[in-house]
């Protein structure tokens, strides 16, 4: 205890590690199973493992590729998603699957080694990681439970492409739907991709998207929450305008920072205000400046957020992309979440 009290000593987050340990020492007066204790254990080590590989990485924005594992090299979709983590990684980000067959497999081949993270999972079948995710050092995750590799696909990923797939592929677009509508996860752009004359997401948000927006079960808006796109290249040229002028945001219990890669001008902002005043819940949205996880200080919009217009916030952040913005601004990298070191 002693070494324990030592190592937390000037720790900045001391306070909720120790509510943590006092959290297992209240499971541990009560459980005394071995299918309870290897529950905590797993969990445990998957979280610790993958902060492990993910904290060298931040630095670079992440695709998530989503597909089939039973996905053959003969269909267009298998060439497609490799055509994506082309144009992904030539756009500076990283590309991370599931690490698996089929579409995983393709879009860890287009990125290469050094752009390519896989976040396996162990299955009795289909899930075994692919060649060209396996050799690649320190950029392979196993993980004993599905829903610490779930956590760690929306922790991490700062787009999603989901590709034609069956109920895994499914489960993974509706749960990242609820996650982003609920405001559990901050927004991301979220692309559904087929090849050129495939209907399978046409079809999908036909008969998914405007079903329930009909009968109210979802906001008309919260469409906006999805683009689907029919190449490679307007996919990748979507997320990249996602971040031309947000750079990413942070939810509160009722309000929502927005970082922005340059300030507005007084004329825009009073714009956005007239426009998207339905989204305030109380007062207006105003401009300031906070410091972002890297330590910089970074313009931003702060405003009180109603939490259920999370489509018609898609739309203020597409209409704030396509701000003009002075010549003498330099934007960012679209795939990186702080200026690269050769930026003047």
């Amino acid at each position: 205890m002693q070494v324990l009290a030592h190592e937390l000593e000037n720790h900045p987050q001391r306070h909720l590690i120790e509510r943590s340990l006092v959290s297992l020492l209240q499971v541990g007066r009560h459980e005394r199973g071995l299918d309870e204790w290897r529950l905590i254990s797993g969990a445990l080590a998957d979280i610790s493992e993958a902060l492990e590989v993910f904290r060298p990485r931040r630095h670079t924005r992440k695709i998530t590729v989503f597909g089939s594992a039973r996905t053959v090299q003969s269909d267009p979709s298998y060439a497609l998603a490799e055509e994506l983590a082309r144009y992904a990684v030539a756009a500076g980000f990283d590309v991370m699957t599931g690490a698996g067959g089929g579409i995983m497999e393709a879009a860890n081949s287009g990125a290469g080694c050094e752009a390519s993270i896989g976040l396996n999972v162990d299955l009795p079948f289909e899930q075994h990681a692919n060649r060209f995710v396996s050799s690649c050092d320190g950029r392979l995750l196993h993980f004993r439970y599905f829903f610490t590799r779930k956590l760690f696909f929306l922790r991490e990923s700062d787009a999603l492409v989901v590709m034609p797939g069956g109920f895994g592929t499914l489960d993974e677009l509706f749960e990242s739907l609820t996650l982003i509508q609920t405001g559990r996860t901050p927004p991301i752009p979220l692309v559904l991709l087929a090849p050129p004359g495939n209907p399978f997401w046409s079809g999908w948000q036909r008969d998914v998207s405007q079903g329930l927006a009909a009968s109210g079960l979802i906001s008309p808006e919260d469409g906006d929450i999805l683009r689907e796109a029919h190449s490679a290249e307007e996919a990748v040229a979507h997320i990249s305008r996602f971040y031309r002028l947000f750079h990413s945001a942070r939810l509160g219990d009722n309000r929502i920072e927005l970082l922005l890669n340059c300030a507005l001008q007084p004329v825009q902002l009073s714009a956005l205000n007239l426009q998207f005043d339905d989204l305030v819940d109380e007062g207006v949205i105003q401009a300031s400046e906070t410091v972002d996880d890297a330590g910089l200080l970074r313009p931003c919009l702060n405003f009180h957020f109603n939490r259920r217009r999370i489509g018609r916030l898609y739309q203020l952040l597409d209409t704030l992309n396509g701000l003009e913005v002075p010549p003498e601004q330099l934007l960012t990298e679209p795939g990186r979440r702080q200026p690269s070191s050769s930026a003047p």
